[in-house]
């Protein structure tokens, strides 16, 4: 079976990348083997996505905010690895 890829579509006019590329690297260290991979997509307009093969799991403009890591972990591994421990995330 594949492992699911995640997506990160951020604002390079809000020079978001940073903060797009710390949160690649958060979710490929706690779900090492649940993703097959994440892409960096850069946008426009304020943009920030995040996505798993295709189905938003996150929006900046719907939320009206950032995620918070710990929020942005118990919602990928809701979907790829269900019921899974995130240690101390989950408290």
């Amino acid at each position: 079976m594949r492992s699911p890829g995640l997506e990160i579509e951020y604002c390079t006019q809000c020079r978001w990348l940073p903060r797009a590329t710390w949160m690649a690297q958060e979710l490929l260290t706690t779900f090492v083997d649940d993703l097959g991979g994440v892409a960096l997509i850069p946008g426009k307009g304020g943009v920030f996505e995040v996505r798993l093969d295709g189905d938003t799991v996150w929006s900046r403009a719907g939320q009206g905010r950032f995620p918070e890591i710990t929020e942005l972990k118990r919602l990928v591994r809701d979907r790829v690895a269900p019921g899974r421990p995130l240690g101390h995330t989950d408290r």
